[in-house]
């Protein structure tokens, strides 16, 4: 016990802190003195050298320590006041402190206290002044404190910064009770990885310390650093536990794919596979030829073939006598996917079966009968594929489509079945590296890049509210040359308080304004399985003109008749979700054309560019786009209207959204880090993953004594998540 306080000492009893406040602490997570040391500053504030009048340079940031001689109050006849502070500094001369409209401030001072004032120095001609300064009060014979930086805490309503700050000084003396995980020889490692002839990274009572309580910036940093290390190591040591699991727990069935079985599969395609394609199967034919595991993570852009490899997996699986699945996030994909294996499959043995949850009781009684037995060879289907009921005969791969859309636990049930498949997890959802290593840091990762020749290109376009007619008229224009249109919205029903119409609302003021007298039809996730297939189907089929739809046509739906799409609400939508939608058109030999509209934009807003010469869709951005708006939301609709490559806006999403935006972090089990930012500390992720790797090489369940406090943390830290980014 350290000042009558221990790890456990109730929040309330923290000096400083007391019962009235313990709730306001609470909702921050500290409920005991130890969580005060591991509330980290979210940034720093360089404190200056105190200064004198003299010292004063306008415009400058500068620090005053003085007594309080006068206040005043103002008032103008708009209603706006201000307050004024009048300061005799220390040394001479005097600094007047105003706020405007916070009228509060002439009762928070008085004459006589002694105060630190921090902010930018201006001129009034008599005196220098400052604006909106900030104050911390002082004793009357407190010294000014030193120019060291000062720690900025996440706060929370009716918790201030003197209040936390107090808390946490109260509490840090327990640091030095405090057990370092991280071995000494570890430390050292990754400091001389990170930057070569440092040294070792900060004991964890020193980090504790210096990260509250640093006296310079140095020394800030090289606490972040430790503690930045220390979260990603923990999350790698459990990922790569968990990958040495799974490749010793069971034998996998050896898939070999010879040179007949891998012509054969080949001449199937009706198309010349790229040269990353080719490499990617490469890769998997390898994967499956071992007893150990597959476990690869397959990520593709938009249109670069991902559906073949899957098809050659399972293909390869059948020709070795064993059965294969592919599970998908819809009803919807999954029947699309039934269907194309059916359609490109035509002719030969194999036997394709479809199961979901829609299913007839007794068409799905019987069809788990063929599984069980094993009479068929590839099942598609969706959740349901993870029930109990299902039992395969020898399942040899699973391919997992859209994999991010599922719930770890969900992933997980497959792999509880008597055999040890190998597994494909596939996503069109471009993943930037760091966020992959967090997530399927346990995963083999391929990567397709290349799109296969005769792809049409796409223009972007953001549409401006004087647009709309002229893009309704280039809408019709492309239904009248025998194209097809998607419009898509981000809801399926109107949000009055949000002013956002919904995909219904849309599809009614369509039907009855700007696109009367075409076949327009409505497509969403609530619809029951059988209206969806039909809308779909007649799409697909050339019944229907323009499809309105929400996000469900995101992923995998293929009609290469679609030139165009309009987004509506298209900011409240992440890049990579647009760049997804955007995927849908110029899929086949006829370009194709995205309009976006931004939030508040009425459906057939026509005040301005009806004129006839201009009915053609504008083939220069600068003709379409019209007034440009200065909002950010505008300028990454802008941005995202220029990048044509997935992987670039997946990076630029990630530095926009954070990660848990782009996946889904309760969905996922992407872990929350307390310091960390897998956008910022890519260097410090890769060393913590390098050593991590290394260390579970030498000791696979950390059973030495010198790593059992680090076996602590991973479970503690991620026991509930040990298969985090894995399938099982």
């Amino acid at each position: 016990m350290t000042n009558g306080l221990d790890f456990n000492t109730p929040i309330h009893l923290v000096p400083g802190v007391g019962t009235p406040r313990a709730p306001i602490f609470e909702r921050l997570g500290i409920r005991k003195a130890i969580d005060l040391l591991f509330h980290f500053p979210r940034s720093y504030q360089e404190v200056s050298q105190c200064q004198s009048v003299l010292e004063l340079q306008e415009g400058i940031l500068a620090t005053v320590v003085g007594v309080v001689v006068d206040i005043d109050s103002r008032f103008r006849f708009d209603g706006h006041s201000s307050v004024g502070v009048l300061l005799a500094v220390d040394g001479g001369g005097y600094v007047r402190c105003t706020w405007y409209n916070q009228p509060f401030r002439r009762e928070a001072y008085a004459r006589g206290q002694r105060v630190l004032a921090r902010g930018v120095v201006k001129s009034s001609g008599v005196a220098y002044q400052m604006r909106h300064p900030e104050i911390t009060l002082l004793d009357p014979d407190e010294p000014p404190p030193e120019a060291r930086p000062r720690a900025i805490y996440p706060l929370t309503e009716g918790l201030t910064q003197r209040m936390l700050s107090s808390a946490i000084e109260a509490a840090l003396p327990l640091a030095q009770n405090i057990e370092e995980a991280l071995p000494a020889e570890l430390r050292q490692n990754a400091a001389t990885l990170l930057k070569p002839g440092s040294a070792a990274l900060l004991a964890i009572d020193q980090a504790l310390v210096q990260i509250h309580q640093p006296v310079d910036m140095a020394q800030a940093h090289a606490a972040r650093l430790r503690f930045i290390f220390q979260e990603f190591f923990v999350l790698q040591l459990a990922l790569a536990m968990h990958r040495y699991a799974y490749q010793h727990e069971r034998p996998a069935p050896s898939i070999e794919s010879n040179a007949m079985i891998h012509t054969r599969i080949l001449n199937r395609f009706p198309f010349r596979l790229t040269d990353d394609q080719r490499k990617v199967i490469e890769e998997v034919r390898a994967d499956m030829s071992r007893t150990i595991p597959m476990n690869r993570l397959l990520q593709g852009d938009v249109g670069t073939g991902k559906t073949a490899i899957a098809q050659y997996a399972m293909l390869s699986a059948v020709a070795n006598q064993h059965q294969a699945v592919l599970m998908a996030p819809t009803e919807l994909l999954a029947r699309q996917h039934a269907k194309k294996l059916h359609e490109q499959l035509e002719g030969s043995r194999v036997e394709i079966a479809l199961l979901v949850s829609s299913m007839p009781g007794s068409e799905k009684r019987e069809l788990l009968q063929r599984i069980a037995i094993g009479t068929v060879d590839i099942v598609v289907g969706t959740q349901a594929l993870l029930s109990e009921q299902v039992e395969f005969s020898k399942l040899g791969v699973v391919v997992i489509d859209e994999q991010h859309r599922f719930g770890v636990q969900q992933r997980a049930s497959l792999r509880t079945t008597r055999t040890a498949p190998h597994y494909l997890v596939m996503t069109a959802t471009p993943i930037p590296r760091t966020l992959a290593l967090t997530l399927f840091g346990d995963l083999d990762v391929s990567t397709l890049k290349q799109r296969p020749p005769g792809q049409s290109p796409v223009q972007t376009y953001v549409l401006s509210p004087g647009l709309m007619e002229r893009w309704w008229n280039f809408v019709k224009q492309q239904v009248q040359a025998g194209r097809q249109v998607y419009v898509v919205a981000p809801r399926v029903e109107s949000d009055d308080e949000k002013e956002i119409l919904g995909a219904v609302q849309w599809w009614k003021q369509l039907s009855e304004g700007p696109l009367q007298g075409l076949r327009v039809e409505l497509l969403h996730g609530r619809m029951e399985s059988q209206h969806k297939q039909s809308a779909l189907d007649r799409f697909t089929q050339g019944a229907i003109d323009v499809l309105v739809a929400s996000t469900v046509i995101e992923v995998g739906i293929d009609v290469p008749n679609a030139t165009v799409m309009t987004i509506a609400d298209a900011d409240r939508l992440g890049l990579a979700q647009l760049h997804q939608l955007r995927g849908r058109v110029g899929r086949g030999k006829y370009p194709g054309f995205v309009g976006l509209i931004p939030s508040a934009t009425a459906v057939g807003n026509s005040s301005v560019g009806s004129s006839k010469e201009h009915e053609q869709v504008p083939q220069t951005k600068r003709q379409v786009e019209g007034q440009q708006s200065d909002s950010d939301k505008i300028q990454w609709l802008e941005q995202f209207a220029k990048i044509q490559d997935g992987f670039e806006l997946a990076e630029l999403d990630l530095r926009r959204r954070g990660p848990g935006e782009i996946i889904g972090t309760r969905q996922t089990g992407l872990p929350e880090f307390r310091i960390a930012d897998i956008s910022q500390d890519e260097q410090v992720l890769m060393v913590a993953r390098s050593l991590a790797g290394q260390l579970i090489d030498d000791d696979p369940q950390l059973k030495s004594p010198d790593h059992s406090r680090l076996l602590r943390q991973v479970v503690a830290k991620h026991g509930k998540l040990m298969p985090v980014g894995d399938v099982g």
